[in-house]
């Protein structure tokens, strides 16, 4: 029985080294393709923070799921203990999904609650491997309206979703398993930066570079209140 195992481990063991090598390839092209889109990532999420402005992000399927796991790096921590960062995926909220979908249709369901809760001076990160999602291509659209920064993370194939973002980070591959790897090599990439700018090694946390300021009430409020 025991040499069976061996046996069909082989084939096993030679696809499973393929699979990582190409996943490690398309990796490593990143570095090439997407270093100064990264950098101006995390200078435009570093103002947002520090003139006290929040950051969203949004997607679907497993673009939600990397929303929320970057989301949670700002608000909880990514590598140093340091106070918490406004950081919100708007996927997260399954009353607000549910009944902007059920009321208004699914493609609504970002750009209506960034209607509400965004203000200028905002970061809206949108995340799509395709290019081709309506709900995420709204949200852009309605970030743009209210004043916001837009970062788009999309795969070889989102050109036109990319040109719609005042920042593109593009995964240069077709694959949607590798275009979602290269999506949260990137957004760990910015969250370093932007944490080692705001924080260094977490030993200055208090000096911080005013991070934790929180801006003037945001919303609609605020909002009627600049024009």
């Amino acid at each position: 029985m025991a040499k069976a195992k061996r046996q069909t481990a082989g084939p096993l063991e030679r696809q499973a080294r393929a699979a990582l090598t190409e996943a490690a390839r398309a990796s490593a092209r990143l570095a090439k393709t997407n270093h100064t889109a990264v950098a101006a990532a995390a200078e435009a999420l570093l103002a947002c923070f520090e003139n006290g402005g929040t950051v969203y992000f949004c997607g679907n399927g497993g673009s939600a799921a990397d929303s929320q796991h970057l989301a949670a790096e700002f608000a909880g921590r990514y590598l140093v203990d340091r106070p918490g960062l406004p950081a919100v995926a708007l996927t997260t909220n399954t009353s607000a999904v549910t009944a902007i979908g059920n009321d208004y249709g699914y493609a609504d369901v970002f750009a209506r609650q960034l209607e509400g809760l965004g203000s200028p001076g905002d970061v809206l990160v949108a995340i799509t491997t395709s290019g081709g999602s309506e709900s995420v291509r709204r949200a852009v659209r309605a970030a743009h309206s209210l004043g916001m920064t837009t970062i788009g993370m999309t795969g070889a194939k989102g050109g036109e979703f990319a040109a719609m973002c005042d920042i593109a980070m593009v995964t240069p591959h077709d694959s949607t398993p590798h275009i979602q790897e290269g999506h949260i090599t990137m957004g760990h990439a910015f969250c370093l930066l932007v944490e080692r700018a705001l924080f260094g090694d977490g030993a200055k946390v208090a000096a911080g570079r005013g991070a934790t300021r929180r801006r003037r009430t945001s919303g609609p409020r605020a909002r009627s209140a600049r024009r």
